[in-house]
């Protein structure tokens, strides 16, 4: 395995945009940050920084301006892969740090629909082009938390429990609940906002939270080599199109519409194509999760 591979979460869910562009981008940009002793979190809010420039220059209906935007977001992306890359690379990992990724990402995407809109109004386009946004928003917002949160439900039940970053909103909610307003504001406010993250996954996600319940229960933290086998040949068909709905797709897209000067097109991509997407990856995941929820309980009826 290289240096490289080290820094993946698994390199089964890894994209191959991911693979060949963004990881060893991100690997230089880690290494080089990890000499001059920056931190993860640094890293994530230089991304987001960037992001949020990028997301400006789609504003201007100019080529050259808007092919620089897009090199930036490139980027953007890179320094993002970076700070996972870097928090693996120096065992540097904490619930903090992934709720600031999320954070970095939504804000990264806010100033991209809010100059998407601005742009189509200049155009002549009607001013409720910004209801269209919020509810292209808040699709993005389910859709990359259920991909994010199947993949990691695959990590832990295929490659490691400790790999499989699974949180409950249950447990998120007691620490939250701990924090003070006073002493830990920006702690308390991210917290409040990864709750309301999690809740949205495990309520898309039901017959998950069963199968994992029901697993620790009959299995604890040991998962035998026959149902990591059994979950890989049922889920692994379905990374692919986790992979779709998390940022690498909308990208390209999004680069398309921008170059094309149609930039109404990408709030129906989000709206039309990616929902329907995400709404056959919930029903399928749910049926595979209710029948390997069988599964376990017919195995802890015999014990």
């Amino acid at each position: 395995m290289s240096q490289i591979e080290l820094t993946y979460k698994a390199r089964e869910v890894e994209e191959s945009l991911d693979v060949y562009f963004y990881r060893p981008f991100g690997y230089v940009i880690a290494r080089i940050s990890h000499r001059l002793r920056l931190t993860p979190n640094s890293i994530t809010i230089t991304s987001m920084i960037l992001g949020v420039i990028a997301g400006h220059l789609f504003l201007y209906r100019n080529i050259n301006v808007n092919l620089l935007g897009i090199v930036i977001l490139i980027i953007s992306e890179a320094f993002d892969s970076a700070d996972g890359q870097l928090a693996r690379m120096t065992n540097i990992r904490s619930s903090f740090g992934r709720i600031l990724d999320g954070f970095a990402g939504n804000m990264i995407f806010i100033s991209i629909y809010i100059h998407l809109c601005i742009r189509i109004i200049n155009s002549g386009g009607p001013i409720w082009i910004f209801a269209i946004a919020v509810v292209a928003g808040i699709s993005h917002s389910f859709q990359s938390a259920m991909a994010d949160y199947y993949r990691n439900c695959y990590l832990y039940f295929v490659i490691s429990v400790k790999k499989g970053e699974l949180q409950l909103s249950e447990d998120l909610i007691r620490k939250y609940k701990s924090l003070s307003w006073r002493n830990n504001f920006i702690e308390k406010f991210f917290m409040r906002v990864y709750v309301n993250y999690t809740i949205e996954q495990e309520f898309l996600s039901r017959n998950f939270l069963k199968l994992y319940f029901k697993s620790k229960q009959v299995f604890g933290e040991l998962i035998p080599q026959f149902f990591k086998e059994q979950y890989k040949s049922m889920n692994r068909p379905m990374i692919k199109y986790y992979n779709i709905l998390t940022t690498n797709t909308r990208m390209i897209f999004l680069f398309i519409v921008i170059l094309l000067d149609v930039p109404v097109f990408y709030f129906a991509f989000e709206l039309i194509v990616l929902n329907l997407l995400l709404l056959t990856v919930i029903y399928r995941q749910e049926n595979i999760n209710k029948y390997l929820f069988s599964l376990i309980n017919h195995i802890g009826s015999k014990n």
